[in-house]
């Protein structure tokens, strides 16, 4: 039993099976469905852009490369770990589809498989291995990896599983300059007051930008329903009791 989530520290519920919480698990579902979303914006910037040559400028000893190697770093193969560099002079991590299948024939190890033998004895064991419908690429490892997220939750390794994904995130993003999309509600902290409340996409919870604050979009509901009504009483009365201008 643990006391605190293993990724963001936070409190978990007594006698919980977890490592991750929720809204962790939420997070790293949410990641998991982005992944794919980028590779056609990836394939798509594979190839560095052309143009007319222009004169002037600095010179170049060689030949432009045909392809950006950021982007390659990221699509093309690999190994699911990071290879021995003693001399420092590798650059990029593991790219998408080798660290997802790496974390998918781990989490298929871990997880417990039942089989019952000839003579109807039921044995317990590990599994011999992800089985990924529609073969091992992005979206289907991402696919497979976002189905076994709640069992993944309850492990030892979690944070491993939920760095990495985020660190790949992270890698993508700053090549296709997408991010998740991020909207303000309009109804004030239920702590601070503040009108500082928003909903981020990959988000659980409605966050404060102001204070620690958190709801879930029920709880967010329940405070809305409940403060709205009097707040657009308020401005009503002040709209109506503002003077007007004479004719």
């Amino acid at each position: 039993m643990h006391d605190i989530c293993l990724s963001c520290f936070g409190r978990l519920p007594d006698d919980s099976p977890r490592t991750g919480c929720e809204a962790c698990e939420y997070r790293l579902h949410t990641w998991l469905r982005e992944l794919p979303r980028h590779l056609p914006l990836l394939e798509d910037m594979l190839r560095p852009d052309t143009g007319p040559a222009q004169r002037g400028g600095t010179g170049r000893a060689h030949a432009p490369l045909p392809i950006r190697l950021d982007v390659l770093d990221l699509i093309g193969p690999g190994q699911p770990v990071l290879l021995a560099d003693p001399h420092g002079d590798q650059t990029g991590g593991v790219p998408m589809a080798p660290l997802l299948y790496g974390w998918a024939r781990y989490l298929a190890a871990d997880f417990p498989a039942v089989r019952t033998d000839t003579h109807g004895t039921v044995h317990i064991e590990r599994c011999d291995g992800a089985r990924i419908r529609g073969g091992a690429d992005v979206p289907g490892l991402c696919r497979w990896l976002d189905a076994y997220l709640p069992y993944a939750a309850t492990r030892p390794w979690w944070d491993d599983l939920y760095e990495q994904v985020e660190q790949l995130l992270a890698r993508v993003r700053r090549i296709t300059h997408v991010r998740p999309v991020t909207r303000a509600k309009d109804a004030p902290c239920p702590k601070c007051a503040g009108w500082s409340l928003v909903e981020r996409e990959d988000e659980l919870h409605i966050s404060c930008t102001l204070c620690p604050a958190r709801l879930t979009p029920d709880e967010y509901a329940a405070h809305r329903a409940q403060v709205m009504p009097a707040l657009a009483a308020l401005a009503l009365n002040m709209i109506t009791s503002m003077p007007t201008a004479a004719a």
